[in-house]
């Protein structure tokens, strides 16, 4: 099931993210590979806002498709034109809670889930997902070879 993430109305639901927009788009795409690891699902997610360059137009981050809108234009007028290119629209889920933006994608056949609720489903995939790789004890090289010397010995 391929999803179509309105970027900015999704980073909208968490407090303070106009504070440091960058930094939500980066939390926002991280937290998108971690639902994708979980789901198995297809995600495009378009922002509005000039390209970062860490993430730059039309590039993947561990699957999920990032866009920007048309220079002069909106991530809406980006998201209006994938959904009417799409050959599958009935399979295709809009994430955003912009009205008028669901409405026009609901009219072209595709389905429509609020950011707050899709918010909950990436708050689901995160707590199922490891957050930190596992951490070994540091381990001291000269100690070892050490070891190893006098253990040759006998």
């Amino acid at each position: 099931m391929p999803y179509l993430i309105d970027g900015n109305n999704v980073m909208a639901q968490t407090i303070g993210w106009h504070k440091d927009k960058v930094a939500a788009r980066r939390n926002l795409i991280h937290s998108l590979a971690k639902f994708l690891a979980v789901r198995k699902a297809k995600v495009t997610v378009v922002f509005d806002g000039p390209q970062d360059a860490e993430f730059p137009e039309g590039s993947k981050y561990k699957s999920v498709k990032i866009l920007y809108a048309h220079p002069g234009s909106d991530a809406d007028s980006r998201i209006k034109d994938l959904v009417k290119k799409s050959t599958n629209k009935r399979d295709l889920i809009l994430v955003s809670s912009d009205k008028a933006l669901g409405g026009f994608v609901a009219h072209q056949g595709a389905r429509v889930m609020p950011s707050g609720q899709f918010r909950k489903l990436l708050e689901e995939a995160a707590a199922m997902s490891p957050t930190k790789p596992m951490q070994t004890e540091h381990i001291d090289i000269d100690d070892w070879l050490d070891f190893f010397k006098r253990s040759d010995k006998n």
